[in-house]
């Protein structure tokens, strides 16, 4: 239902700090921010996305580097834009020296702090990449992500519970960078469930109202069942105060990322006047398609028009209560994969196929289509055996 009249929304008392020009906190409008999914080295390009993101209304637009080569690229680019630009840090967490003179916030995910240099702890690398920050005039960001986390956490809890693991590594390292005096930091908890969203991050919110939360779903997909999933989770925690910075994750070519932003001020804005929709139960009855959002570790841009033909597929299967996955990449493609039904993660030539954790075999990007059809027939009669072969 929609109502027409202004909400007056009390914000949760987090900390402000600075991005660049732009702060996050409840001292501060909410910032809206985007990502960019050209290759970093590819310089001309990159630079062209920041600058459309930012003339589209981005506060800050981050860039992911996953190598030397990509650092250089990026420092570059940093000449060339006028914007606050976060760097997205994968596994190589040292490159946050070199980076951060030239960047407004360093973002790091503890799962995969993890992988790299496995003889140090992450204590370790967390106070370096602290410190780092703390040279540069940088700030944190502690991102989460439900297909990543630690395996440490994983471990102490059932496979079911996604939501514990998350929420205790969060913690975990806000406490440690509290602890070392560094308070310039804000939080993401990001999941492709609207609602493990929600909840993950109003416990977290309960326990550290302090803390800035960036908000997102992620993996939401194609627009335009990828906004009304991350509205869905967006309505039920900014309506409540919570969230200081937002993102809308969708999987659209990259001339339309601007896209991106345009949506989460919409959504912003309906908030605000109290045009908000009911409680959606999301995904419990109904074939529910999640896709990651392009960047530049996609790599092979027929992703994109890949995950458009399987949800176009797919639609004689909509009253199944079952979960496709198609990845970009193969950084987050194999375990953002296991908990869905089937999975699909995309590398340069060939696509991967899972049925949950279970690999199935590697299929070209012409192929793929008949032998997901041919899993999800299977999936559908293994569960609902009286039913025909759909056609």
């Amino acid at each position: 239902m929609e109502t027409a009249s202004f909400v007056d929304i009390r914000r949760n008392p987090t900390r402000t700090i600075s991005v660049g020009t732009t702060r996050i906190g409840s001292a501060a409008p909410i910032a809206v921010q985007s990502m960019t999914a050209t290759r970093t080295q590819d310089i001309a390009a990159t630079a062209a996305q920041i600058r459309a993101l930012a003339d589209a209304g981005a506060d800050i637009v981050r860039v992911a580097v996953d190598s030397a080569k990509d650092a250089e690229a990026l420092i570059e680019i940093s000449r060339e834009v006028d914007a606050n630009l976060a760097v997205d840090l994968q596994e190589n967490y040292r490159l946050a020296s070199i980076l951060a003179p030239h960047v407004a916030k360093l973002r790091y995910n503890p799962g995969h702090l993890y992988h790299h240099e496995r003889q140090r702890s992450w204590q370790d690398k967390v106070r370096f990449l602290a410190d780092t920050a703390a040279a540069h005039d940088c700030a944190l960001r502690v991102g989460v992500n439900c297909g990543s986390v630690d395996p440490e956490k994983k471990s102490k809890h059932a496979p079911s519970d996604s939501i514990s693991p998350m929420l205790e590594s969060a913690l975990e390292h806000c406490e440690l960078l509290d602890r070392i005096g560094f308070t310039r930091y804000c939080v993401s908890l990001k999941d492709s469930d609207p609602d493990h969203v929600i909840e993950v991050n109003r416990r977290f919110a309960d326990q550290r109202p302090d803390v800035p939360l960036h908000l997102g779903v992620t993996e939401a997909g194609m627009p335009p069942e990828g906004i009304i999933k991350t509205r869905i989770a967006f309505e039920q925690l900014i309506s409540r105060g919570i969230g200081d910075t937002i993102r809308v994750s969708l999987t659209v070519p990259n001339d339309r990322k601007a896209e991106e932003i345009a949506a989460g001020r919409r959504i912003l804005e309906d908030i605000a006047a109290g045009r908000v929709r009911s409680v959606v139960d999301y995904g419990l009855q109904t074939l529910n398609i999640i896709s990651c959002p392009s960047c530049s570790r996609v790599e092979n841009e027929a992703f994109i028009e890949l995950a458009e033909q399987v949800r176009d597929m797919t639609r004689y299967a909509q009253d199944h209560d079952i979960t496709i996955a198609v990845m970009g990449c193969r950084v987050n493609g194999p375990g953002e994969t296991d908990d869905a039904d089937l999975g699909l993660w995309c590398g340069p030539n060939f696509v991967n196929l899972k049925r949950g954790p279970e690999s199935l075999g590697a299929w070209s990007y012409d192929e793929i289509l008949p032998k997901l059809r041919e899993e999800l027939d299977r999936l559908i009669a293994d569960r609902c055996p009286a039913q025909s072969r759909p056609t």
